[in-house]
């Protein structure tokens, strides 16, 4: 009975130190926000927050451009998440369940794809886009965002669905479905798991990208969160507690949709690592 206590006591301990790691600094971004600069150059440092300092956080929302910016991430990430997703699905099945010339080849092309640097296709990427005149412009950062992430939502999609019986959609073919039908109606709920693991993955994508975002976008009004908390750095001096504070807001709505789907992610990116 005493081994069994100390075990689940031992457990609790170590969840909580696990957890504590894991919210710490983003605990440490809002004291930080909330410190004055005397408790930021001082010997010891501030572990609470001082709430006195609150107004950073009303500034930087109501007289800065942190809520622009903190929406058009949003825009970019929701809408990055939306596509990749939405052309996975069938990528990910096409891959999965046809027989056509090329196919290892395209699989091999999806894989090399990842290898690739972002920074290595700014310049061509940047030619084209004025071309189509996709600068200064949120669709075409969720156009080249979905690009790059496309790839392995349906990698991990095809894996999905090569668990799933074949069985199932013949027996829907049976009965007269066609492939869509076949595929919204018995592949998509089954492989929901993994639908919301790719989708944790191109949001993030999108959310945290910098360098498409920072060259393709010109107009300050448009620019996502992780570039605007970049412009604050100056030669002659950085509000830190402006910085923190809008680090510490965008952080948060990327922490609670993780929360929101984080249940499905362990098992969506398993899923199909066992087939039958």
């Amino acid at each position: 009975m005493r081994r069994f206590r100390f075990g689940i006591t031992a457990r609790i301990v170590a969840v909580l130190a696990v957890l504590g790691v894991a919210v710490f600094p983003l605990y440490w971004m809002f004291v930080t926000a909330l410190s004055s600069n005397s408790d930021l150059f001082a010997d010891k440092p501030r572990l609470t927050p001082d709430l006195g300092q609150f107004g950073v956080f009303v500034d930087a929302l109501a007289e800065g451009k942190a809520a622009g910016w903190l929406l058009n991430s949003l825009i970019i990430a929701v809408g990055t998440m939306v596509l990749s997703v939405g052309l996975g699905i069938p990528l990910g099945y096409a891959l999965s369940r046809f027989s056509f010339w090329g196919k290892a080849v395209v699989t091999v092309v999806l894989l090399f794809t990842q290898m690739l640097p972002e920074a290595l296709m700014v310049v061509p990427l940047f030619a084209l886009f004025r071309r189509f005149e996709l600068l200064d412009s949120l669709a075409g950062l969720i156009l080249v965002n979905s690009a790059f992430v496309l790839p392995i939502v349906a990698l991990i999609l095809k894996g999905a669905i090569d668990g799933i019986p074949k069985e199932l959609e013949e027996a829907a073919r049976a009965d007269g479905a066609r492939p869509l039908t076949t595929l919204l109606r018995i592949n998509v709920p089954l492989i929901a798991p993994s639908i919301a693991a790719t989708a944790v993955i191109a949001f993030f994508h999108a959310w945290n990208e910098y360098v498409f975002a920072v060259t393709f976008i010109f107009n300050p009004d448009l620019q996502p969160a992780s570039v605007g908390i970049a412009n604050f750095i100056g030669e002659l001096g950085t509000p830190i507690q402006t910085v923190m504070a809008v680090a510490f807001l965008f952080t948060l709505p990327a922490v609670a949709f993780y929360l929101l789907v984080q249940k499905y992610v362990v098992s969506g990116m398993t899923a199909g690592a066992v087939k039958g």
